[in-house]
């Protein structure tokens, strides 16, 4: 007789994608599952950025669950610190915190083609089997930093966004960011209040645009806590008025002037100085990299204090930075607002599936999957925000939630039927990537410029080429004749 598994479904992270799986699984009936989180508390992307400044891009009211929505967001885009307390919330609310374990990498699993099962290892020597695997890691979770002549023996300390040194005082300082993505649009003007100097680095200029943040107003508040479904109407507004921009990123980058223009307006409206101006103005269509929306990073540039330099950091000296043009700049601290490593966003976790085959290796040449989801020859292992499920015009949470219902009806079919395996048939993983490919083709993401939605032969990977509402049609139910559902006797 095949042996039970310890658990059901294990969970990698514990980020928004985990505590809606684990909401959703117990909702389902699936009740023996674990969260396993390699931080000390939950939270993920929204537990580690702690910058000056880390604050959302996308509404309050549509980055957050559908099923868990909160009428008391303090303003119209949230900061990091109000994510992270409405993630520890619903962790309260939904009843799952018993299944969360912090404090644990996982650093490998394994499919058993003998027994059916994953096999999983911690870094703390533990080991545990479990009937489907979900990965819920993201894209976002692995910073950036690049290879500098000099890092690893400059005086100065050097940190990256994303592994913020809260004991660092930058009071009064010298302060050299290097990037101008969007950590460095929120950091800057924050830093440029207290230090002495801020020297931004900027290799390639964002397109950025202006936010429009504001507190929420007491009396919307009131409506949001007592008028039924006038949130979920804010909500939906946000949402198709989201899904709008989608016209120009996915139909026509022609469709883009407007916001060329809205961008261009925002550089004239807040920066003087022509020579600032050119600096800043991208060279590219807007949308073949990230936009950015900000109200106050222009603004912060004509400070006295802020310095523009439009040439890399090629070399640290321990007292400061060399850029490409050969300049010394003495520096009393170093941050990388260099982003993440996308392509491979699952490391340090190396997972392995039929055959011994790593996943690795199977996406040397970029990430790819069906639906971003399941990948063949790994059965029964489920992605959130896997390859191409990530946006560039609405919010992902909408994207998470859609998978997240996909994968659990899955797990459903496992739980009724404990030897089966599911695979997605290679040819359905074949067609999709291919029809995604032809989608791309036209796009804004393809009209020319380098992103890191880009493999390095220049296949994107990140992005979703189409409207959010089309992911979620795709993934409403699973077709069962898109897998190959083998029973396993085990032994």
């Amino acid at each position: 007789m095949k042996p039970e598994p310890d658990y059901d479904v294990a969970i990698i992270g514990a980020g928004f994608a985990g505590i809606g799986m684990a909401h959703k699984l117990r909702r389902a009936g699936v009740d023996r599952f674990v969260v396993l989180e390699r931080g000390e508390a939950i939270g993920g992307t929204w537990r580690d950025n702690v910058y000056p400044g880390c604050a959302c891009d996308i509404p309050s009211h549509l980055y957050s669950y559908s099923f868990r929505q909160n009428p008391a967001w303090s303003r119209l885009y949230p900061a990091q610190a109000e994510i992270r307390q409405y993630l520890a919330d619903c962790v309260d609310a939904f009843g799952v915190g018993d299944s969360i374990r912090c404090g644990l990498t996982v650093t490998r699993a394994e499919f058993d083609e003998r027994q059916g099962f994953w096999r999983v290892e911690l870094d703390n020597g533990e080991s545990l089997t479990t009937r489907a695997l979900v990965s819920a890691v993201g894209g976002l979770s692995r910073p950036s930093t690049p290879e500098i002549e000099g890092l690893a023996s400059t005086a100065v300390p050097v940190f990256h966004t994303a592994e913020w040194d809260e004991t660092c005082d930058l009071a009064g300082k010298r302060i050299a960011v290097i990037g101008t993505g969007a950590s460095a649009i929120q950091l800057v003007p924050q830093v440029a209040k207290v230090a002495d100097k801020v020297l931004v680095f900027q290799r390639t200029p964002p397109w950025v645009v202006p936010k429009f943040d504001r507190p929420m107003r007491r009396w919307e508040q009131w409506l949001m806590r007592h008028i039924p479904g006038s949130q979920k109407l804010f909500r939906a507004l946000l949402y198709w008025r989201q899904e709008i921009l989608g016209v120009g990123f996915t139909l026509s980058a022609r469709l883009m002037a407007y916001g060329r223009y809205q961008a261009r307006r925002h550089i004239r409206n807040s920066i003087t100085d022509p020579e600032l101006r050119d600096a800043v103005t991208p060279d590219y269509e807007i949308g073949c990299k990230r936009v950015l929306l900000s109200d106050d990073y222009y603004p912060a540039l004509e400070r006295d204090n802020v310095e523009l330099n439009t040439h890399a950091v090629v070399r640290f000296q321990p007292d400061g930075v060399v850029d490409a043009d050969g300049q010394m700049h003495a520096v009393d601290v170093a941050v990388f607002a260099t982003g993440f490593n996308a392509v491979d966003p699952l490391s340090p976790t190396r997972i392995f599936g039929r055959g011994g085959r790593e996943l690795a290796d199977v996406w040397e040449s970029g990430p790819e999957a069906y639906l971003g989801i399941t990948v063949t020859g790994f059965p029964n292992l489920f992605l959130l925000m896997g390859p191409n499920t990530g946006l560039g015009h609405n919010s992902v949470i909408f994207m998470i939630e859609a998978q997240i219902r996909y994968a659990v009806r899955l797990i459903r079919a496992l739980k009724s039927d404990r030897n089966c395996e599911l695979d997605v048939k290679p040819e359905v993983q074949a067609s999709y990537n291919k029809e995604l490919d032809s989608a791309f083709a036209g796009s804004v993401w393809s009209s020319g410029c380098k992103s890191w939605y880009q493999t390095a032969a220049g296949r994107q990977f990140a992005l979703w080429p189409g409207f959010t509402f089309t992911y979620w049609f795709r993934t409403l139910r699973p077709r069962s004749r898109d897998f190959n559902r083998s029973a396993h006797s085990g032994g």
